[in-house]
């Protein structure tokens, strides 16, 4: 997508929605409100349109994106489900987990969408007014987050046009994001074995994917970065440091000040804007437990800390 657009925020009741579902229908980009993040949608089986999710984020043409769907109908058109696949699907869906499965043949789906792998991944999002919209624009959307490639993801329609305003042709304004962390991504394979390949979440007894290959979202070792040098595990915090605090440990920004990493994780992102908006040149994050959806925080954060390559 080239060149400076106007982008409307829509309100997300029946006017807003009938006006995405337009915008979308004709090919163009709307951001959306999901339970984990907002997305960046357009119609997943145009390849114009999902050239267009590329450009306005300049993301990498190697990094798949994850195909959003309305149904279990509508998933089973276009991926080949195993036994395991059909059993994580009807327990997490609709919900945060993204199932990296075998691309059916005749899924007429955009070639850029998998990024020319012949697995796709697919969720079924838990948020109602995502749900309405698919429902209604009657397409799967392929929507990764909603923001520049590589910065910190949006959780809230400001944090989406801080990077995406005039990129864009919509965001339809459903609040901020209850979840706040990506979902979890896991590859099931044809003999059964479940791979781990982005943490978040949904905790699974699973195993960790190797990491050999790019095969979905979130695994390019720079990612949500905030554009300032990123410190973890800190305890003391220096004059030049945004603190970003956890449990006892206070800061500019606090995840939770009750140790809670549900609340952690719902509120990592609006953190790391807070920090990469303030003036001070680094930004310091408290100790996180390394359990439950900590795992995922600290997934994001150490790849936040990581120098792009």
């Amino acid at each position: 997508m080239g060149g400076k657009y106007v982008t409307e925020t829509l309100r997300a009741e029946a006017g807003g929605l009938a006006r995405a579902t337009e915008i979308l229908r004709e090919g163009g980009l709307v951001a959306v409100p999901t339970e984990t993040v907002y997305g960046l949608a357009a119609r997943a089986d145009s390849d114009a349109a999902v050239a267009g999710i590329y450009a306005a984020k300049g993301r990498p043409s190697f990094n798949p994106l994850i195909v959003h769907v309305a149904s279990f109908e509508q998933a089973h058109a276009l991926a080949e489900f195993t036994p395991e696949a059909e059993r994580l699907a009807e327990e997490h869906w609709p919900g945060p987990l993204t199932l990296v499965l075998p691309r059916r043949h005749d899924a007429g789906l955009a070639a850029a969408v998998t990024a020319g792998l012949d697995t796709l991944a697919l969720r079924m999002p838990a948020h109602p007014v995502m749900q309405r919209l698919l429902k209604e624009v009657g397409l799967p959307l392929a929507a990764p987050s909603a923001n520049r490639s590589g910065f910190i993801s949006p959780t809230t329609p400001a944090h989406v046009l801080a990077s995406l305003d005039g990129r864009i042709h919509a965001v339809l304004d459903g609040g901020e994001c209850e979840r706040g962390l990506e979902s979890t991504i896991v590859a099931v394979r044809a003999d059964g074995a479940v791979e781990v390949l982005r943490p978040g979440p949904i905790a699974l007894e699973a195993k960790a994917g190797e990491g050999e290959r790019i095969e979905a979202p979130g695994q390019l070792a720079s990612h949500y970065a905030p554009g300032k040098p990123v410190r973890l595990a800190a305890t003391q915090v220096a004059p030049d440091d945004f603190m970003i605090g956890f449990g006892a440990v206070g800061g500019d920004c606090t995840l939770s000040a009750s140790g809670d990493l549900a609340e952690a994780a719902a509120r990592l992102y609006a953190c790391l804007h807070e920090g990469a908006r303030s003036d001070k040149p680094r930004i310091a994050v408290a100790p996180i437990p390394e359990e439950g959806v900590g795992i995922a925080i600290n997934d994001r954060l150490r790849r936040a800390a990581t120098p792009p390559g």
